[in-house]
């Protein structure tokens, strides 16, 4: 004679079948937010990642990298989602979508998710020269209808200044970008020392959607 199986078991199974389609859901939702940053100099939230997924737990992030670790403890997304820094529906209108001291969250974006990125203080720095090719990872290849690189100008302080755009110089624009998974831009910001920050505009060719990102680096 077969058996009904009880309410117990029913209740196990719709438990476990609910849990497996939440699963599924989030592996989505991560795979739709794959779009791409700067890995080289690595923008800040990448920079984080790369230097600290592995070991997101350890106690040392908070001495041996304070400004990850403060992002850490704002929002770990901000991380681990190093690649969702973008707009939608800009217009080409970016000084007015991300204001002043917000440049590094793009404009807090996300609900501010990013919002620990426009602190300054002592981020990792990445050594270049006043010459020197920049990587943008564009792991979906969306392509760009261009990208522009603008770099502080001296006497910013990035340990304690918020970056605005009165802050910034213009010294890379490159356009009409095929889809590729890497592209490098060549940069030239003479009459630098010191941290500076490499502030880039991704302006993706696939729709109107606008990346933000913040390098830091000494040259």
């Amino acid at each position: 004679m077969m058996l009904s199986p009880s309410r117990t078991t029913i209740w196990r199974v719709l438990t476990a079948l609910g849990f497996s389609l939440a699963l599924v859901a989030t592996v989505g939702v991560g795979n739709a937010s794959a779009h791409g940053a700067i890995s080289d100099p690595p923008s800040r939230a990448y920079d984080c990642y790369t230097r600290w997924a592995s070991e997101w737990q350890s106690p040392d992030m908070a001495t041996e990298d304070p400004m990850c670790y403060q992002a850490w403890q704002s929002n770990p997304n901000a991380m681990w989602n190093w690649m969702g820094q973008l707009r939608n529906g800009v217009g080409g209108n970016h000084q007015a979508a991300v204001p002043d001291g917000t440049l590094c969250s793009g404009g807090l974006t996300e609900n501010g998710q990013y919002a620990a990125m426009d602190q300054p203080g002592a981020w990792k720095t990445t050594p270049v020269s006043s010459s020197f090719t920049m990587n943008l990872l564009d792991n979906s290849h969306h392509g760009a209808d261009y990208i522009r690189v603008y770099a502080t100008e001296q006497g910013f302080d990035p340990t304690t200044d918020r970056l605005g755009w009165g802050d910034l110089e213009l010294v890379a624009e490159v356009t009409d970008i095929p889809t590729s998974p890497t592209t490098p831009i060549q940069v030239n910001a003479p009459g630098r020392s010191g941290h500076h920050i490499i502030f880039t505009v991704w302006q993706a060719s696939h729709l109107d959607q606008s990346y933000y990102w913040c390098s830091d680096v000494e040259f």
